[in-house]
């Protein structure tokens, strides 16, 4: 894909964040929202107010090291819900033991099988799936499980009660059937807008867990745009490449919050109730560098502290478009690397044994951004393989073969076997 100015990256990157942002900072423990459609709450007894924004720091904190990383990798447009992937990896983190703990901790930073962090888990769950006016945000876990391999219940347990993990079970030896039933679930929690996420040859017989989350949001903007208003231009890519875009336009004497500093114009466009908001991050300069190298936890919230009502006009382009990741490499970059290896991995919290390990993390996400409002939905899955153990050592074909020194680990003797009756 072209590359885009940070307008469009900024635009998407950030709306699950503000989500996130609300629902946790402004949606206080003894909130009174009308929820229109009762749904089972996850566990969120042992979450308090101090708890709850530690969480939400350490999710913050993941979301722009992960942006970082990706955005070194990608060339086009980044869309992605941070809070998927960390949603998904916590739910893996929750079984690691030994160093693929200390690994994912030091990535995700949260204790593992604290009470408080696994209470905020819940809180924030059950703060995100309520029927809001204006917009709607619903959230998803699942674990699909191996027919007859046995997990701990202790892990199993704590799936379903703080993360609200349905649980279900499956014969990865059928991969075709089992991606479809899967995909399914994908799609039906996403509103359709992520299919085909895991591909058959992703499952075998191996394969002995999948965890999933999914996310899906529609806001409508509180000042939308006309639809007449909206014109074709040019949507400057780089000093010698542009392309036509849809260029959406608001009356010149709207209201909205604004802010700017030497290098960047920070402007907030709110959902309707203004519970939710887009922010957007444009550098002055056609440079996106400017505003990456800037783009960090503290700066936003300094930047959304120093918001002030200004009457400016406000131009943004539609767009639509869609992303898959495979996030093997790229959370191994961020220090998560035994969770990956078979025969180093430990997640025996979740069976009692070090054969698990993650074959493959994967992510595919969805944005749609026009004059009535903003649709964004993602998901994340983790595959949990059963390291190969070989039965039997035969040597019935050629090999290679040394004598080493066990001490010092020198290598007295080296050699290779083709015909061992010559």
């Amino acid at each position: 894909m072209k590359k885009m100015t940070f307008l469009s990256i900024a635009i998407a990157g950030l709306i699950v964040i503000s989500g996130i942002f609300y629902a946790v900072y402004f949606l206080k423990e003894d909130s009174d929202v009308i929820t229109e459609t009762q749904v089972p709450l996850a566990d969120d007894t042992n979450a308090t107010a101090e708890s709850v924004n530690l969480l939400v720091d350490s999710l913050n904190d993941f979301s722009f090291v992960f942006y970082n990383k990706i955005a070194s990798s990608e060339k086009g447009n980044i869309f992605f819900s941070p809070y998927s992937i960390f949603t998904a990896l916590s739910m893996a983190y929750e079984g690691a033991r030994g160093n693929t703990s200390i690994e994912m901790q030091d990535v995700l930073k949260i204790p593992q099988n604290d009470s408080p962090t696994l209470g905020s888990f819940g809180r924030i769950y059950n703060l995100l799936n309520q029927n809001q006016v204006g917009y709607t945000i619903s959230t998803a876990n699942a674990f699909w499980a191996h027919i007859d391999y046995v997990f701990l219940n202790e892990y199993l347990d704590l799936l379903e009660n703080f993360y609200m993990a349905e649980a279900n079970e499956l014969d990865f030896s059928k991969n075709i059937e089992a991606a479809e039933i899967i995909n399914s679930w994908i799609e039906e929690k996403t509103n359709d807008k992520i299919k085909d996420m895991i591909k058959p040859d992703m499952l075998s017989d191996l394969t002995k867990l999948v965890l999933t989350n999914a996310i899906y949001f529609k806001g409508l903007w509180d000042s939308p745009f006309n639809s007449k208003n909206t014109y074709e231009t040019d949507f400057h890519i780089a000093f010698d490449e542009n392309v036509k875009v849809n260029m959406m336009s608001c009356p010149k004497d709207s209201i909205f919050n604004y802010s700017e500093t030497d290098n960047l114009q920070i402007l907030e466009l709110d959902y309707e109730r203004k519970e939710l908001s887009m922010i957007i991050l444009l550098p002055k300069e056609n440079n996106i560098t400017i505003a990456e190298s800037s783009l960090n936890y503290e700066n936003l919230s300094k930047w959304m502290n120093n918001l002030y009502e200004i009457d400016i006009n406000v131009e943004i382009p539609k767009f639509k478009f869609e992303t898959k990741y495979s996030l093997n490499n790229l959370l191994m970059d961020m220090g998560i690397i035994e969770a990956f290896l078979p025969g180093f991995a430990d997640f025996s919290g979740m069976d009692g044994t070090k054969n698990l390990f993650i074959s493959k993390a994967l992510h595919q996400a969805y944005v749609e951004v026009n004059e009535e409002g903003t649709e964004a939905a993602a998901a994340t899955s983790i595959i949990m393989e059963l390291t190969a153990v070989p039965t039997s050592f035969i040597a019935n074909h050629p090999f290679v073969f040394l004598i080493q020194h066990k001490e010092t680990g020198a290598i007295l003797f080296m050699g290779r076997v083709i015909n061992p009756a010559e």
